[in-house]
């Protein structure tokens, strides 16, 4: 159904907005936020789909041969979404669908399964694979966050792990290199860290580098600050984050502000600090990331109140 909804006379933004509601039941927020984008341009970018589709009578069948593969990459894309609005949900009290999850790494394997079956199909199967291994270290008894850094590493799915490896020795064969090849890359290089001291960063900093040239983002190049922090401190991290404060993709996602008061915090700075992790709880969209960013903000607080007491005289 997806194959079908990926028409090549929509656009494939348009494509993959109508699959995730028709098929993934998205609502438009959700589909917006995927996108980035405000939930009026998804709802007149759905509005324009229904429209051509029935302007030009366009057939949904299924095609065959170079007609499907043409499909191919907006398809991968919607699955793609759906694992990511499992991953990290839009609302609500849970921090992860895991169903959601199950099911993208599901459609990829039949993809990869299929006569589709090229190296970056196998590629998005392993990122999610191993993606997806690490959602029962994701989140403690409660529900609530925990970083990479701080998950408990047993409790990983070795059978994910295996099945994630498995495709990614699959995908580096031939000559492709796509953004899913090198972002499965960076998932496989945090999986064989033993803990987060032991993470290979300046690999994972130079993937950053190597996806920034194929795959140019605000999202991305948020993603390399955290990495850029990592090896080259945080001074660097914020000159890097500098440089996205005026992307309009970024302007209500939380992560900027959330990253920058990691930062902030790290340099000591700690109203700038906890302005920017508020300014993150405001942005924020589920229950489980506002009290993790409300936590932050009561610790840099605390440490605040503690070094310069209040007078009891």
């Amino acid at each position: 159904m997806i194959f079908m909804c990926c028409h090549p006379a929509l656009s494939a933004e348009a494509s993959i907005a109508l699959s995730l509601k028709a098929i993934g039941g998205f609502s438009v927020r959700e589909i917006a936020r995927a996108f980035l984008a405000d939930e009026a341009t998804i709802a007149q970018r759905l509005v324009r789909a229904k429209r051509q589709i029935r302007d030009k009578g366009l057939s949904l069948d299924l095609p065959s041969g170079f007609d499907l593969r043409k499909r191919l990459d907006s398809v991968l894309d919607v699955v793609y979404l759906m694992f990511n609005e499992g991953y990290d949900a839009h609302q609500g009290e849970e921090l992860i669908r895991q169903d959601l999850c199950l099911e993208a790494l599901r459609l990829a394997q039949l993809v990869a399964a299929s006569s589709m079956s090229v190296p970056r199909v196998h590629a998005l199967v392993a990122l999610i694979a191993l993606q997806t291994a690490r959602l029962p270290a994701r989140t403690d008894g409660g529900g609530d966050l925990v970083l990479l850094d701080q998950q408990d590493r047993s409790r990983w799915d070795k059978r994910l792990i295996s099945l994630g490896f498995y495709h990614f020795d699959r995908s580096v064969a031939g000559k492709e290199i796509s953004p899913l090849h090198v972002e499965a890359a960076i998932a496989a290089t945090h999986i064989r860290s033993a803990s987060g001291e032991e993470t290979d960063w300046p690999l994972v900093l130079s993937l950053y580098d190597q996806l920034l040239q194929l795959k140019p983002s605000p999202v991305v190049a948020l993603n390399r600050g955290v990495a850029v922090a990592r090896v080259h401190g945080a001074e660097a991290a914020l000159a890097e984050l500098g440089r996205l404060e005026g992307e309009p993709a970024l302007k209500n996602y939380y992560l900027l502000p959330a990253v920058r008061g990691q930062l902030l915090a790290e340099l000591g700075r700690r109203e700038p600090a906890i302005a920017a992790y508020r300014q993150a709880v405001a942005l924020s969209y589920n229950a489980p990331e506002r009290r993790f960013l409300q936590r932050k903000v009561d610790e840099i607080r605390g440490a605040r109140d503690a070094h310069f007491p209040h007078s009891e005289a």
